[in-house]
């Protein structure tokens, strides 16, 4: 992820190739880039065993080894010596803790499914340290923008980065938290840095504190429900990602300023960067690639820090007199324009929010307007998979009262098309659902044929679904199979036909203001 100034390396050795001798130059104990690299790996090794990541080791090790093959050849090139990649394979762990694959299971640590985007975006990460430069040296921190480059260009339907929440808080997750915590405090205070990272964290977390009371909500994979208001500031702040992102991405001492107080200021700037970008995003997808972004934007602008934030020379003696007046000035002058810039930035917090606020409401899901009755004897006993359990326990253990709701919303979607009343409809359904169902019923108005579909459920399995990618939301999908009577009626309520089929679809829910379930979409399975 990153490299220090001065890098202390083993005594030399050599290596003959033919009749050429190379020197072998390998990296010295006290190196911290072996430091950081025993942190990550323990990460690595945690989210393998422990954790549940959704990442295989044959992809971690694909990235890193890609990393490893471009550096060493590079360096061969340009200086005759094999050196020991250790920044590259930094870059390429780093690439493999926050990258994913959509569609990846649990579980699976041999898998290869995606081992060339691994590749790639490590390979690309790592070619930006050699030809984006300035000065001497990269501009941009290598992982950081090989990643945010990964993720605009290929999308959230392909990659996506690592949620912000890992798992329940257990023992295995606290020792996660201990890892990172002494591992990122030993390293940055060795580096001198820790009022970098503690800078940044504080303004994120203000920034995001404005942004949570304005309302804020974004969806997650691991929330069946937006997050919003406090639980939305809690999970990003305390969030294991966030604290690697500061501790070892933002910490890099080749792409951040070089003076204490240019640093101090580059961190105040970058979180409030950070938090302008995150208020317009409704996914954790999006959250997560504009604090990535954040870096980006801002790292080229370092240079312009120390040279405006070094601090001048005394070029003479002035009275205490004569200072006490322009000092009691400036002082006056500082706390307004400080004043100034936090009222701006908060103001800027909440209007740069503004079109994510009040996206996520689901606004029916009240008592039903109308009776309605459920053979409760002919619901199948639902199966219910891990992933719903895993998700919510408490929604699972209540799978056969999502079954009746189910029944109850078709029935009442039915006896809305008979009455060709849409405002029944808010009691059972939202979202695309709703939309849909009140075209069907306004059509059928004006055609004088209502159509009714009378279900007969033969399955049910509740399972986890993602209509908008995994980080766009995960809702409950009821998995119904059976058979459906489409029936036509007139407008006088007589029916005119009837046909039988057999269906298989995914219904998707989502709970409404109260405790009742909606229908919001429905998928079709054959």
């Amino acid at each position: 992820m990153w490299q220090p100034f001065q890098v202390t390396t083993a005594a030399a050795r050599t290596f003959r190739l033919g009749a050429t001798e190379y020197p072998v130059v390998l990296p010295s104990a006290r190196d911290p880039r072996l430091h950081l690299a025993a942190v990550i790996i323990a990460i690595h090794i945690l989210g393998q065993t422990a954790l549940g990541f959704r990442v295989s080791v044959p992809q971690i090790v694909v990235a890193i080894l890609t990393c490893a093959a471009i550096e060493v050849g590079w360096t061969l090139y340009k200086t005759k010596r094999i050196v020991w990649p250790a920044s590259a394979m930094l870059t390429g762990s780093g690439v493999a803790l926050i990258l994913r694959v959509v569609g990846a299971e649990r579980g699976d640590p041999w898998s290869w499914s995606g081992w060339y985007l691994f590749a790639g975006v490590a390979g690309l990460s790592l070619i930006t340290k050699y030809l984006i430069r300035y000065r001497g040296s990269h501009v941009f921190n290598p992982s950081n923008v090989g990643l945010v480059a990964a993720f605009l260009i290929l999308g959230s339907e392909v990659i996506e980065p690592l949620d912000f929440w890992w798992a329940p808080f257990d023992p295995w997750m606290a020792f996660a938290y201990l890892i990172i915590l002494v591992g990122g405090l030993l390293i940055t205070a060795r580096l001198r840095l820790i009022a970098v990272a503690v800078s940044f964290w504080l303004l994120l977390a203000a920034g995001l504190a404005v942004l949570a009371a304005s309302g804020h909500c974004m969806t997650a994979a691991w929330a069946l429900q937006p997050v919003c208001g406090q639980q939305f500031w809690w999970v990003v702040v305390t969030s294991p990602e966030v604290l690697i992102f500061l501790f070892f991405m933002i910490t890099d001492p080749k792409t951040i300023p070089s003076g204490s107080v240019a640093r101090v200021a580059f961190a105040l700037c970058l979180g409030a960067a950070c938090v302008l970008l995150i208020a317009p995003q409704t996914t954790e997808f999006g959250a997560k690639v504009a604090l990535l972004a954040g870096l980006v934007l801002l790292t080229p602008f370092r240079f312009l820090f120390d040279r405006f934030l070094t601090k001048p020379e005394s070029t003479g003696v002035v009275g205490v007199h004569d200072a006490a007046s322009p000092g009691r000035r400036r002082m006056f002058a500082r706390g307004s324009l400080l004043g100034s810039v936090v009222v701006l930035f908060a103001v800027g917090t909440v209007a740069a929010g503004a079109p994510a606020r009040d996206s996520f409401q689901v606004t029916g899901g009240g008592a039903p307007p109308i009776a309605v009755e459920i053979d409760l004897a002919a619901l199948p006993e639902v199966e219910v998979s891990v992933d719903a359990e895993a998700l919510n326990s408490d929604v699972a253990a209540a799978a056969q009262d999502l079954a009746v709701m189910l029944a109850e919303n078709l029935a009442i979607e039915s006896e809305a098309m008979l009455r060709a009343d849409t405002s029944l409809l808010r009691a059972a359904d939202d979202g695309e659902r709703l939309v849909e169902m009140e075209r069907i019923i306004q059509v059928a108005a004006t055609t004088g044929e209502f159509p009714v579909s009378a279900y007969r459920f033969a399955s049910l399995h509740l399972d986890v679904v993602f209509t908008d990618g995994p980080q766009g939301g995960a809702s409950l999908g009821l998995v119904a199979t059976g058979s459906v009577d489409d029936i036509s009626y007139d407008a006088a309520g007589v029916e005119a036909r009837r046909t039988t089929r057999p269906f298989a679809s995914t219904f998707v829910m989502r709970q409404g203001s109260g405790d009742r379930w909606l229908i919001v979409g429905e998928m079709d399975d054959e």
